[in-house]
């Protein structure tokens, strides 16, 4: 039984970071030193722990959030390894949304990146405390103060520093411990496990001594506790390391380490700095959510005897069943309990529950408040959905849809083979939110959209290897929108029998634009709308039909066949006299179309927010490079010794960017992107 004590000694963690920063590796060691696993696997050699799908071990990138669970010292810490692509950043805010804490990894020659700057913010817009991991120090290039520094400029952080190397580069050959004065030094014959701690030496005193006064001034200025006692010069360690861990939680002061994980240095600091620096779930900011209605807001009680919420963060299926990666915030959960789910009013049983590491699971009889377990039988579960206990009315969070941007056409080779793969994207759709799946009812192609290239690419990579199929693929599309610059009429007759039954429906509607991003709006005009007027007033069943009739149609628009967005529809009349249900609603599609020819309908393209780094030789040719896609610069500046711009650019004219952006530059520039919003360009 869970009890306040064991709950202020469990971490749930993420690690996050650019792309190729070295997350993946540090976890590796973090599993190899606590003894989780009893062999090392290397990314660049495909076995890796954390990255068990057969795509991340080939292209040597982490695609979905993995989750495991160790021990280290009298802490338990429940681990998640986060996807660092820009095409994958929905996996990085889901893990973030139930995380207490995370360690940022930032590559010592690479410094802060662009994607390292998006998976910071998003840590920053859920309140997540976070450490940093100053890692590669043995690279050629590798520079600790630069990077140290741009943690300030970049990211806004104000980092503290824990331990420092001793050496960079080629050089790099212990760290120092500024906290306690020592020198570590990790022994390569034992992959690191055995730490010695020795007196620094020399200039070794002089250096981790000017980080040390550092420190101590930085806490000084962001902790009025340990000011008083930095004042009067009575501190003790403990008084460092509790100041930090305030700070910290504050999210006033980020504490720095440095090592590399790839040469098995640094990490069990890092673990140590986990345990003594991020909070617990007794610590962390109580969950706040509101009541189902929207009415007003909760705050959740973190205690293992509150009723039982928690929230769904991943969906895995597998064979079939659907499995629910849960965040436990409040009370306990058993094997055949009945929960609701808060979005949907539904009750579901659980069936069984298990603690995930990574590929592998452990079943388990009862979860409590703080863990993050995977439990079957939550037939209606989906991404960020909130499941109670009976009578607790909280909704943690609403779904949003997330807009995809790219898309592609895929064609089965044969019969058989469209049902298996109607069942892989089917699939797929379930367990990743950012995945559209549609039907083209000409065509018989199946519509796959996703964030980006690499998205789909790995998706048709999974359908070969687990389902062996390879249908055939269409040339990636951009997904659009269209809209209305003007107001028009349009009036639907649908006179006709289908089959034996003769239907009739005549529609007559205006459509209008509305500003950018405020959705749709449907409605009836007040004559047809008012109740008391029956001489005026349609029929409850014909209404419901003439509705839903409309928002039908707006799923698919005239010009391009992609949905429509911002429009205002407003049914001025509707014949009473023999329509029927299923004439009304055809009617009132015919109307609709009719409108938005009249009304100039328009494309909406999706529109990127892109930032491009690179150093000052390499700036003509980013620069030039993106004003040939369509791109508007809207900043110029300068950050770490390195040049950056960023501003819109189309997604269409973006396709296979990064390819000639690294071609054009040597490899030299990073390039960031994000959806901004649908406009035109």
């Amino acid at each position: 039984m869970k009890t306040d004590e064991s709950m202020a000694l469990l971490r749930n963690i993420g690690i996050i970071a650019h792309i190729d920063a070295g997350k993946t590796t540090l976890s590796e060691r973090i599993l190899f030193y606590t003894r989780k696993i009893h062999r090392m696997g290397e990314v660049h050699d495909g076995t890796a722990t954390m990255d068990f799908m057969p795509e991340e071990q080939e292209r040597g990138i982490t695609i979905a959030a993995a989750a495991s669970t160790c021990h280290w010292k009298d802490w338990t810490l429940n681990l998640i390894d986060t996807p660092g692509h820009v095409d994958f950043t929905i996996e990085v805010e889901r893990s973030l949304r139930v995380l207490d804490g995370a360690v940022g990894v930032f590559c010592a020659v690479g410094g802060v990146e662009p994607q390292s700057e998006t998976v910071w913010r998003q840590s920053e817009e859920f309140g997540v405390p976070k450490i940093a991991f100053i890692n590669k120090m043995d690279r050629v290039g590798a520079d600790f103060s630069a990077v140290f520094e741009s943690l300030h400029e970049r990211l806004g952080a104000t980092p503290a520093a824990v331990t420092i190397p001793l050496g960079e580069g080629p050089d790099f050959y212990a760290l120092a411990d500024v906290v306690r004065m020592k020198k570590l030094v990790f022994d390569q014959s034992s992959q690191g496990q055995e730490v010695a701690e020795l007196p620094l030496e020399g200039d070794e005193i002089r250096q981790a001594g000017l980080w040390r006064e550092r420190t101590l001034e930085t806490l000084g200025e962001n902790d009025d506790e340990f000011m008083e006692r930095y004042l009067e010069e009575s501190f003790t360690e403990e008084d460092i390391h509790a100041a930090l861990k305030r700070a910290a939680l504050k999210r006033a002061v980020t504490p720095v380490l440095a090592g590399s994980a790839l040469k098995n240095s640094g990490v069990q600091p890092v673990l140590d700095a986990v345990c003594r620096y991020l909070p617990s779930p007794l610590e962390a900011a109580p969950p706040r959510g509101t009541t189902v209605d929207g009415s007003r807001e909760i705050t959740v009680d973190v205690q293992p005897g509150a009723p039982f919420c928690g929230l769904v963060f991943k969906i895995i299926m597998d064979g079939g069943r659907k499995t629910a990666l849960m965040r436990l915030y409040s009370g306990r959960l058993k094997e055949g309990d009945t929960v609701r789910n808060a979005a949907l009013k539904k009750d579901e049983r659980i069936s069984r529950m298990f603690r995930m590491d990574a590929g592998q699971q452990e079943q388990l009889a009862e979860a409590c408040s703080g863990d993050i377990v995977a439990v079957l039988g939550l037939r209606s579960a989906r991404t960020g959905d909130t499941f109670t206990a009976h009578g607790l009315d909280v909704l943690l969070e609403r779904l949003e849809d997330v807009k995809p941007v790219i898309s592609e056409a895929l064609e089965p080779r044969n019969a058989d083979e469209g049902k298996v793969l109607d069942e892989a994207l089917a699939r797929y759709a379930a367990e990743d939110p950012t995945l559209g799946v549609t039907l083209d009812e000409e065509s018989g192609d199946r519509i796959l959209s996703g964030m980006g290239e690499l998205h789909l690419d790995v998706i048709l990579e999974r359908m070969k290897r687990e389902y062996g199929i390879t249908p055939r693929a269409g040339q990636p599309q951009v997904v659009a929108r269209e809209t209305v610059r003007r107001e028009a009429e349009g009036r639907g007759v649908f006179d006709r029998d289908l089959g034996t039954v003769h239907h009739f429906g005549d529609i007559t509607l205006t459509v209008s634009p509305r500003p950018r991003d405020t959705g749709n709006l449907v409605s009836l005009s007040d004559a047809l709308a008012h109740p008391e007027d029956l001489r005026t007033a349609l029929p409850r069943a014909l209404a419901d039909e003439v509705l839903q009739g409309i928002n039908d149609s707006l799923l698919s628009g005239p010009q391009t066949g992609y949905p429509v967005q911002d429009v205002a529809v407003t049914v001025t009349a509707a014949a009473k006299d023999g329509a029927t249900a299923a004439g009304c609603r055809m009617a009132a599609s015919l109307a609709v179309r009719e409108a938005m020819s009249q009304a100039r309908a328009v494309v909406l393209e999706p529109i990127m927010d892109v930032e491009i780094v690179a150093p000052e030789e390499a700036l003509g040719a980013s620069i030039s490079l993106f004003q040939n896609c369509g791109g508007k610069i809207e900043e110029l500046g300068e950050r770490g010794g390195r040049r950056y711009f960023s501003g819109m650019a189309p997604m269409r004219k973006l396709f296979g960017f990064s390819t000639a952006l690294r071609s054009a530059t040597q490899g030299r520039a990073g390039f960031t992107m994000r959806f901004k919003k649908y406009d035109t360009m």
